[in-house]
């Protein structure tokens, strides 16, 4: 694709701008004084961490949404949330096609990477059904919200934040407008709320499952066998990533609760580490051993081709397939009846390399910067990392140094950092071989 008529531009650069062209928009226009209520004042900084965190959907925020933010503000942190849920490449070249002009090959080539597609056959049918069936699951879900927004809030408001908490549960952006009576609150309010919390867990789930997966429900409805292996591993490894921090929340986090008031408050905490940032109870009072299951979790995040970040749960099952096939000292690195090739373990050994030294360097770093303790910070870069948006409560009190890391990894955590690599670099070329020479490790 060439930029300008001169400059040619790879698929990979492509999404890089993409996304960085929408945060600028979105700033600019959070910027303008009616985007704010009252006399409040954002400058460039503070709307440019909500432009990039609303576009990554993380969800951390340095000033309340609900009473910072004017109806005008808010509708814009929605428009970003929707485009960076669904990628700004789908949402540019679906309008496009919704405009009449005919896709290219290069535009397929740029929808099938930013939605992580295994080929361009069919990426025009793809991109047309996640856009229509995203749409009415946030419909859905705004509807099984009302019940428990309308008498909280009155007919108008309730409908508005309805469909406000269901299009960012479903993006797994974690902004909410709940701060009217306590700011920063979540949704604290709504703990035990049945309506609530099982709108919110639905559409953080369906949302966070890839959209690879969706065709696979929607082509072979539930029969298992027939399902890409990628559909198997995401399913097994988000089964597993929600119910084994549910467990431990429920026997050793929320002992202060009864065993039946437990139940909703462990499951929500558990979906919503996959990248959705929404939380019913203090996570300050969680213990140093559930922080760092939180941390864990959200550093995996959700799955490819989703709407959530994360270092992706078919990385964490290729690096767990691998340890356990060089154990039993195997050739390959297979699942069930499948091999993996060599490039995708390549692949998920560099997310890992790449997500430890950055989460765990920017944690020292605004530890330092800011005189606080290192796990509050950890969890802080792991949420902005992972685009989660869970706090522990210290974004709205860090320098602009701090702010400006956190925006770096929001940002490199949506994109993905195989991503910002490719597009840094230019065409692969080949080389020829060097001579082979064994190493000893462990």
């Amino acid at each position: 694709m060439r930029l300008f008529g001169r400059i040619r531009i790879t698929a990979f650069q492509t999404i890089v701008l993409g996304f960085l062209g929408i945060i600028l928009l979105g700033t600019l226009l959070l910027m303008l004084p009616f985007a704010r209520r009252g006399e409040g004042e954002a400058n460039f900084l503070e709307c440019l961490f909500t432009a990039t965190s609303a576009t990554c959907v993380t969800g951390l925020v340095v000033r309340d949404t609900s009473t910072f933010w004017s109806p005008f503000g808010q509708a814009v942190i929605l428009f970003l949330i929707q485009t960076g849920g669904l990628g700004v490449i789908t949402v540019s070249v679906s309008l496009a096609f919704l405009s009449g002009r005919r896709i290219g090959l290069m535009q397929r080539s740029i929808m099938q990477e930013s939605i992580s597609a295994p080929q361009v056959g069919g990426i025009i049918r793809l991109t047309r059904f996640l856009i229509l069936a995203s749409l009415a699951v946030e419909g859905a879900g705004a509807l099984l919200m009302l019940p428990a927004m309308i008498p909280a809030f009155g007919w108008g408001k309730g409908l508005w934040y309805a469909l406000f908490h269901s299009v960012s549960a479903f993006c797994n952006a974690g902004f909410d407008l709940m701060g009217e009576t306590v700011p920063f609150s979540s949704l604290t309010a709504f703990a035990w709320n049945p309506f609530m919390n099982l709108a919110v867990l639905l559409l953080i789930t369906v949302g966070g499952i890839g959209f690879l997966v969706w065709d696979d429900l929607r082509e072979h409805g539930f029969h298992w066998k027939l399902f890409r292996l990628q559909t198997r591993v995401v399913l097994i490894t988000s089964f597993l990533l929600t119910l084994l921090p549910a467990l431990l929340f429920y026997f050793l986090e929320l002992r202060q609760l009864s065993p039946l008031e437990r139940v909703w408050p462990a499951l929500f905490q558990s979906v919503t580490l996959r990248t959705a940032g929404f939380n019913t109870v203090d996570l300050s009072q969680f213990s140093p051993a559930g922080h760092t299951m939180m941390i864990f979790c959200m550093l995996v995040g959700g799955s490819p081709g989703s709407t959530a970040g994360g270092m992706k749960t078919t990385t964490l099952a290729v690096l767990l397939t691998t340890a356990w096939s060089v154990s039993r000292r195997r050739d390959a690195i297979s699942f069930p009846g499948r091999r993996v090739p060599e490039d995708v373990v390549h692949n998920a050994v560099t997310i890992l390399m790449m997500y430890g030294i950055l989460f765990a360097l920017s944690g020292v770093v605004i530890s330092q910067l800011e005189a606080l303790p290192l796990r509050a910070c950890l969890f802080e870069t792991a949420s902005a990392l992972g685009t989660v948006g869970l706090t522990l409560g210290i974004t709205p009190e860090l320098s602009t140094p701090s702010r400006l890391i956190l925006i770096l990894l929001m940002f490199l955590g949506r994109v993905g950092g195989l991503t910002l690599i490719y597009a840094a670099q230019s065409a692969k070329k080949s080389r020829g071989m060097l001579p082979l020479e064994k190493i000893t490790v462990g």
